[in-house]
């Protein structure tokens, strides 16, 4: 009762989760941990890189984020998609010889986080931070929601029966539920649609080869009525219990015992520039972090601190054969739904995180949870995600009678969404033999940068 008294007093808003108590916050964990699964382990299954280091070093990036943050900013750091383009231009078929040398190139990256970071503590975020007030970063939070809603309703059409349910069970949870079921709408929603995806599997299951040639378990033999993969429910038999993360075959280090001096200049003069459109993602994320939780990361810790922990993170991460990292979406999301806001849960969820890596049998599992779950599941997470964008214009008061605002936030928006749903999905740019690809959500957030420094009549100032 103590609990709930609590919650009231901060209008729903919960900053010390230790008042729920630690059966609850690990719970909450958990919740996070889901959250970023699904997103987080499709960038090595579309890369070739390993599931379980990816996992690791999503765990110890996040501490380590924490850590260089002061604790403060309740972020999770997952794999980042920005990063795709580079990985297939170095090993577009996933070659294990190559993908040593596409993680330098991500390395290399991480170190224009950190020179950043340098040049903002010298002369003051005041300064680069003016770049990016409420008309630039409102529409840049909507486009990276709406950017990544493609993927959701695509993993909802592979079954949208489930994906409904899914969605439901999380929108009642968090409307209707009260005390602790309010809190955690995403791990009920996995949990209880997965349950039903079973009982429904058992009662009407058919096996069938899918279009793409995998064999699926679907409802009466539907196609588009998928439930679990064979090969997911395979892997789960056949997964060991405790296994080594990653091997040093893998890590950037193998490269130097026959290094190829051609291919080492062409990833970092490839993957190098991607780092820029990272760091306005970034900064966007932050602004949204910073949004949903009522709290001014950007000032205090500083984003100088948290572009040096997003880029350390990644340098590490690539160094041993991981993804790059970047603070998630998805559980800025979980934020917005279970309204608690304190770090100390992420931190839980990163250390789950690092656990399950070295167990392939427990990520065999989570790996297993059906495609249209997580799509459903996405689709609440990234329309919070948007919501967050226009409730950051909507309390900075910003101006649509001004033309200029109309400009810049119209700019932002299809760019970011229309080149992100393009046929080539993406700005591609030759240099010297090479393509630089920026993505949709780059190329918004750079035109709205650009047009709100040359666009006269501000209206807004940093310090508020």
């Amino acid at each position: 009762m103590a609990n709930e008294e609590k919650i009231t007093v901060n209008n729903g808003a919960v900053y010390d989760a230790r008042e729920l108590g630690i059966p609850r916050m690990l719970v909450l964990g958990i919740q996070h941990m889901f959250a970023m699964f699904g997103a987080t382990v499709l960038v090595p299954a579309l890369t070739g890189l390993s599931v379980s280091s990816t996992l690791l070093f999503a765990g110890i990036g996040t501490l380590l984020f924490h850590f260089i943050s002061k604790g403060k900013v309740p972020a999770f750091l997952g794999s980042s998609f920005a990063f795709l383009a580079g990985y297939a231009a170095i090993a577009p078929n996933g070659e294990k010889e190559l993908l040593p040398y596409a993680c330098l190139g991500v390395a290399c990256a991480g170190l224009i986080y950190l020179i950043l970071a340098v040049l903002i503590k010298a002369f003051g975020e005041s300064k680069v931070m003016r770049f990016f007030p409420p008309i630039v970063t409102g529409p840049i939070i909507i486009g990276i929601g709406l950017s990544l809603s493609k993927s959701a309703v695509d993993n909802c059409s592979t079954n949208w029966l489930i994906a409904l349910i899914a969605i439901l069970i999380v929108i009642i949870c968090n409307v209707s539920g009260k005390g602790m079921i309010r809190i955690i709408p995403i791990i009920i929603g996995v949990l209880g649609s997965c349950i039903i995806a079973v009982l429904i599997a058992l009662l009407f299951g058919e096996v069938i080869t899918g279009s793409d040639g995998i064999e699926y378990i679907t409802i009466g033999g539907v196609e588009n009525l998928r439930l679990f993969s064979s090969a997911s429910i395979q892997a789960i038999s056949d997964a060991s219990w405790i296994g080594l993360p990653f091997q040093m075959s893998d890590t950037v280090f193998s490269i130097f015992k026959n290094p190829d001096s051609k291919l080492i200049i062409s990833a970092i003069v490839t993957i190098v520039p991607i780092s820029l459109a990272t760091i306005v993602e970034h900064i966007g994320d932050i602004s949204a972090i910073s949004s949903t939780v009522d709290r001014n990361f950007i000032k205090d810790p500083g984003i100088h601190r948290t572009l040096t922990g997003d880029g350390l993170a990644t340098i590490i991460a690539s160094l041993f054969g991981a993804p790059a990292n970047t603070t998630y979406g998805e559980n800025t999301g979980v934020l917005s739904l279970s309204k608690v806001y304190d770090p100390r849960v992420i931190r839980i969820a990163a250390v789950f995180a690092m656990v399950f890596s070295f167990s392939p049998k427990v990520a065999a599992c989570i790996s297993a949870i059906p495609t249209p779950v997580m799509g459903g599941i996405s689709l609440v997470l990234y329309g919070m995600i948007s919501a967050v964008g226009v409730r950051n214009i909507v309390e900075n008061n910003v101006d649509f009678n001004k033309t200029r605002n109309v400009i810049i936030a119209a700019i932002i928006l299809v760019l970011s969404i229309g080149i992100t749903y393009s046929s080539a999905g993406a700005i591609n740019i030759p240099v010297g033999g090479i393509v630089i690809s920026l993505s949709g959500l780059a190329v918004g957030s750079l035109a709205g940068i650009i047009l709100n420094a040359v666009l006269p009549v501000k209206d807004y100032k940093v310090e508020e």
